[in-house]
C-alpha cells in the first residue's frame, strides 16, 4: 500500500483544505466513468479513496503520521524489538490452550510481565478506542471516528427529488446500494449509510457518505424549491385560448392558456415544485412561448396578407 500523502501529491504538513482539494481533483480525474478505457483507472480510484480515508480525517491522520496505523489503515504493532535477556520474541509468544484454542501474549519486557490480550495491544495504540463490554467482560473494539468511511457523489434528477425516489449509488468497489431519499433533500446534501463503507480492522465497515448532486435539467430551472418552465404555445392557442399538456415532475397536468395570452404571460402550477422542509411543495412557473408553425402555413399567411392589403 503506498503512502498516501505520495498518492494524493501533497506533503506531510498539508493543510486539511488542501488534502481536499487534491482528492477531488484526483477523484473527478480517475473516477472510472471518466476514463472507460483505462483499465487502471477503478484501482487508481480505489487508491485516491483509501489514501482520503486516512488522511481526511483528523484523527486517522494523526494515528497514521504517529506510526499507529498503516497506509491501509490497519494497526501497527509494536513490542518486536526483543526482551530483557536479548530474546527478539520476548514481546510476542505463543501460548498453549489445547487444539484449536491456541493463541498469542504480548509482554512488555521479561518473562515475569503479565501477558497482555490482543486487544490489550490496540487499547495500548488506540486508548479509548476501546472500551469495556461483553458478558465476561471482554474488551470490545470500537471503530475510531472516521476510519472506513467512503465518500461517494451520486447525481439525481429533478424527478427523482421531487418523488423521494429510490436511486443506485455505485462505490469504488463496484458495489451498488439502493438509495432511498428523503422527502426533503437539498443540492449538496450527504445521506449517511451506516455500516456501507469500507472494512476496517476492528470488525466493522465504515459509514458511506453519499452527496447529492441535482443534475441540470433540459426542461426546468430551479430556483430555491420552485421550477421554471416554458410552455410552447401555438399562435392559434394563443390568440383563442386552449387547453394544453403540461410536463410536471410527477407527471401531466392539463392547463388552461388564457385567450389573448402572449409571449412571456406566466402560469403558476401550484404545489408542482420541489418538496418544502416545513411541509407541502414549491410551485411551477411555466412561461407561455409562442411558437409559429414548422413549414409555414398557407390559411395563416393568407390572413395577414389580406390585412395588410386592406389597410
Amino acid at each position: 500500500m503506498k503512502n498516501p500523502y505520495d498518492v494524493l501529491g501533497v506533503q506531510k504538513g498539508a493543510p486539511a483544505k488542501e488534502i481536499k482539494a487534491a482528492y477531488r481533483r484526483l477523484a473527478k480525474k480517475y473516477h472510472p466513468d471518466q476514463r472507460p478505457d483505462d483499465p487502471q483507472a477503478k484501482e487508481r480510484f480505489a487508491e485516491i479513496g483509501q489514501a482520503y480515508e486516512i488522511l481526511g480525517n483528523e484523527k486517522t491522520r494523526q494515528a497514521f503520521d504517529n506510526g499507529e496505523i498503516d497506509a491501509s489503515g490497519k494497526p501497527r504493532f509494536h513490542g518486536f524489538e526483543g526482551g530483557a535477556h536479548g530474546d527478539p520474541f520476548a514481546g510476542f509468544r505463543r501460548a498453549g490452550g489445547g487444539p484449536g484454542r491456541t493463541h498469542f501474549e504480548f509482554r512488555t519486557s521479561g518473562m515475569d510481565s503479565e501477558p497482555f490480550s490482543g486487544a490489550d495491544i490496540f487499547s495500548e495504540i488506540f486508548g479509548q478506542a476501546f472500551s469495556q463490554g461483553g458478558s465476561q467482560g471482554a474488551r470490545r473494539a470500537t471503530r475510531p471516528e472516521g476510519l472506513g468511511d467512503l465518500n461517494v457523489t451520486l447525481s439525481v434528477s429533478v424527478e427523482e427529488v421531487a418523488t423521494a425516489a429510490k436511486v443506485m449509488a455505485v462505490f469504488p468497489d463496484d458495489r451498488r446500494i439502493a438509495v432511498k431519499l428523503p422527502r426533503y433533500v437539498e443540492d449538496g446534501q450527504t445521506i449517511r449509510l451506516k455500516g456501507q463503507g469500507a472494512e476496517t480492522p476492528f470488525g466493522e465497515r465504515g459509514d458511506a457518505l453519499v452527496k447529492l448532486k441535482l443534475r441540470p435539467h433540459k426542461r426546468y430551472r430551479v430556483e430555491g424549491r420552485d421550477l421554471h418552465a416554458d410552455l410552447p404555445v401555438s399562435l392559434r392557442d394563443a390568440v383563442l385560448g386552449a387547453k394544453v399538456a403540461v410536463e410536471t415532475p410527477t407527471g401531466k397536468v392539463a392547463v388552461t392558456v388564457p385567450a389573448w395570452s402572449s409571449s412571456d404571460r406566466t402560469l403558476r402550477l401550484k404545489g408542482r415544485g420541489l418538496p418544502l422542509k416545513s411541509g407541502g411543495n414549491g410551485d411551477l412557473y411555466t412561461h407561455v412561448r409562442i411558437m409559429l408553425p414548422e413549414g409555414g402555413d398557407a390559411a395563416l399567411e393568407k390572413l395577414f396578407k389580406k390585412n395588410v392589403e386592406s389597410e
